[in-house]
């Protein structure tokens, strides 16, 4: 029998897991409801670390710390995580237990994270998706845990969901990243189109700016439909739902900034809640019908 003193502070520490995702992750809470209770309270768990995580590097540290000290202190936690002794991590610790979340995908995400602390250069595209895999395409894999699968191939196509849903990001984060020294977009690609990071600096939407961003918005939309291929071999408990939910609202970014003429640098794109359940409607749609053909 689990001790009612356990049983209170693992129900602590999953209201305080689901109030971190509420705050700072308003999509995928959005998309979240959909989902069973266990599982939604298993995802917020997972979203709570991978935020305090990618705090760590984005925030100045205290006096006297460093944000490698940071994450070397997360990854003391990570091991009491899997020990089955944490105090702060305690529905992060019954998450990974109760849905087999290895501890090598936690590893990874603290590397891509990591990586954040240099400034942020990348030659190749290959060095970009190396860390979309460790910042995102890991989190798709921990939550295919918690989703659960009927076949194998969803891990695969979560990756370049994963992927794809990193470099939204980044295009969306242009210029807040530039304030903070980073440079995501490949150098390599950059070159090919006659863009410099002193034009970007300059924040000019040029036509070599509005090829660039073409370019990565049509790679991105490649790794969508790879990615969303694979959300049919998920658990069909509202867990397809959800991720039909995000990967669509995350879409809906890259058509805002199309819609924006590109224009990065003067208002972050974004999907209003209107377009959200425009969304969940044709999401819902999508999933009676096929049901409807599979019966």
């Amino acid at each position: 029998m689990v001790p009612q003193a356990y049983e209170r502070h693992s129900g602590e520490a999953f209201r305080r897991a689901r109030s971190v995702t509420r705050t700072f992750a308003k999509s995928f809470y959005f998309a979240s409801h959909v989902l069973p209770q266990a599982k939604r309270e298993a995802s917020y768990a997972v979203y709570e670390f991978c935020r305090v995580a990618d705090n760590a590097v984005d925030a100045l540290p205290p006096e006297g710390s460093t944000n490698v000290v940071r994450l070397d202190t997360l990854r003391a936690d990570l091991e009491e995580v899997y020990a089955g002794t944490s105090v702060r991590w305690v529905a992060l610790a019954e998450t990974v237990s109760r849905y087999g979340i290895p501890r090598e995908y936690f590893d990874h995400l603290l590397r891509g994270v990591e990586m954040d602390l240099a400034p942020v250069r990348f030659e190749t595209f290959g060095e970009l998706k190396e860390y979309c895999y460790c910042v995102a395409s890991v989190v798709g894999l921990m939550m295919t845990r918690v989703f659960g699968v009927s076949d194998e191939r969803a891990y695969e196509q979560a990756l370049d969901l994963g992927t794809a849903m990193q470099l939204t990001n980044i295009l969306r984060d242009i210029d807040e990243d530039l304030t903070r020294g980073r440079v995501y977009l490949p150098q390599e690609d950059l070159r090919r189109h006659g863009c410099t990071e002193a034009s970007l600096a300059r924040r000019t939407v040029d036509d070599r700016f509005v090829s660039l961003m073409k370019e990565e918005i049509a790679r991105a939309r490649e790794f969508y439909g790879r990615g969303e291929a694979g959300i049919p071999y998920l658990t069909d408990d509202g867990s397809r739902f959800c991720v039909q939910l995000m990967a669509g609202t995350y879409r809906r970014i890259l058509d805002a900034i199309e819609a924006n003429g590109y224009d990065v640098f003067r208002g972050r794109a974004h999907v209003p809640l209107r377009t959200k359940l425009v969304i969940a409607a044709g999401a819902y749609l999508s999933s009676k019908q096929r049901q409807a053909v599979s019966a």
